[in-house]
């Protein structure tokens, strides 16, 4: 087998590319009046320009069925690849209708500007109850994942795309890292193993423990927190990067951490999330990837470890990257120290972890999460956010 260059290879062996060079791009301008027109969710937008950078390497498109079903039941591609989550582009029956299957279709930003094109090669309809209790295991609508399911149309088009311009993300353009310009930097430092760390929360103590335990075994450290589309009352993007920052500028070991931002938007998919997780940071050239407890769980919907149990449903050595498996994290009181129950000889009541829900409610209260669970600096500007929102609201 080839060498490949990098630390791992794409998924499916090959970056793919989706961004139209200046000629195609003056090509498909000339032709933007005369294309039927389509106007992208957010969270189709944002699978647009991750299929177009490599993010979703091998996918060249929104999937057809034949790429669809087996992802649903089985968590693979026609090809027999893994892959866990469906990347549709679903629309209702009064606008599939009069587009033609073969012909070109302009696709628009929430603000109706031309960005991409869709060469349509397949309409269809899925099954939702199908795609609600395979991919997120409930048909239950309080469920954000199903909610969004079932709101959307029931008509998926499929068929390649291509992205127009791949423009500067309007907050974090520093933190805009490709996956072609990740490879290459992880290249250009030497690296050979590179660990990724996903979330849509704010970075507290438990998580820099277990990206540190992390770090110990391998050559650096891939920060890629999710920045796209998330639910109303996920803590927002920039407070999640400014707390990144701060445990960068204090924390961290500068010349072995990277932070860039992940353009991707929150399933809430649970055990299969982790596994799309894992394999958008493989085409980023990531190694390896922390699992740790409830990976993009929300609610009760999943058991605790169900994300990282759901590796175990592939062959060693299949998804290509390797999971890091992590138990829950918490300060303990008889140590001193960050443990978890298979380092720490402490009992429950010897030990500092706080959820989301009850830190967001102290910041409510205007009281600060104590330093064993959040740094200090990290909770002070979690407080400052969270005073601004209730001023502004």
């Amino acid at each position: 087998m080839t060498q490949h260059p990098d630390a791992i290879a794409p998924h499916g062996g090959h970056l793919i590319n989706r961004i139209v060079s200046p000629a195609q791009k003056q090509e498909f301008l000339a032709q933007a009046e005369t294309m039927p027109r389509l106007q992208l969710s957010d969270r189709a937008l944002c699978d647009l320009i991750l299929i177009a950078i490599g993010g979703f390497s091998p996918l060249t498109g929104f999937m057809d069925q034949k790429d669809y079903d087996p992802v649903v039941t089985d968590m693979r591609l026609a090809n027999g690849l893994p892959w866990s989550v469906p990347i549709t582009l679903p629309v209702s029956e009064e606008i599939a209708e009069p587009l033609k299957e073969g012909s070109w279709v302009r696709l628009d930003d929430t603000e109706g500007k031309f960005v991409g094109v869709l060469e349509l090669t397949q309409k269809y309809r899925y099954n939702k109850a199908l795609e609600a209790v395979n991919v997120y295991r409930t048909e239950d609508q309080n469920h954000p994942g199903v909610k969004v399911l079932y709101e959307q149309g029931p008509i998926n088009l499929a068929g390649p795309i291509w992205l127009l311009d791949r423009e500067a993300h309007p907050q974090f353009p520093d933190y805009q890292i490709d996956p072609a310009q990740s490879r290459a930097l992880f290249r250009e430092k030497g690296w050979k193993s590179i660990v990724a760390f996903q979330t849509r929360n704010p970075i507290h103590r438990a998580h820099e423990y277990i990206t540190k335990c992390a770090l110990e075994s391998v050559d650096a450290l891939f920060l890629h927190p999710l920045v796209g589309v998330t639910k109303g009352d996920d803590i927002p993007a920039d407070v999640r990067m400014r707390c990144y920052e701060i445990l960068m500028e204090k924390y961290y070991p500068k010349d072995r951490v990277i932070l860039a931002i992940n353009p991707a938007a929150m399933r809430y998919a649970g055990p299969r999330e982790a596994i799309f997780h894992a394999l958008l940071r493989k085409n980023y050239g990531c190694t390896h990837f922390i699992v740790g407890r409830d990976h993009a769980g929300v609610g009760d919907y999943y058991g605790t470890y169900d994300a990282q149990h759901i590796f175990d449903e592939f062959e060693p050595g299949e998804l290509g990257i390797v999971p890091m498996k992590f138990e829950h994290a918490f300060f303990c009181q008889l140590t001193k120290s960050m443990a978890t129950t298979k380092t720490s000889p402490s009992n429950p009541d010897q030990r500092i972890h706080l959820s989301g829900t009850k830190v967001r409610e102290m910041l409510r209260n205007g009281e600060l999460p104590p330093p064993e669970f959040s740094r200090p600096e990290v909770a002070a500007e979690l407080a400052r956010a969270m005073r601004v929102a209730v001023e502004s609201y």
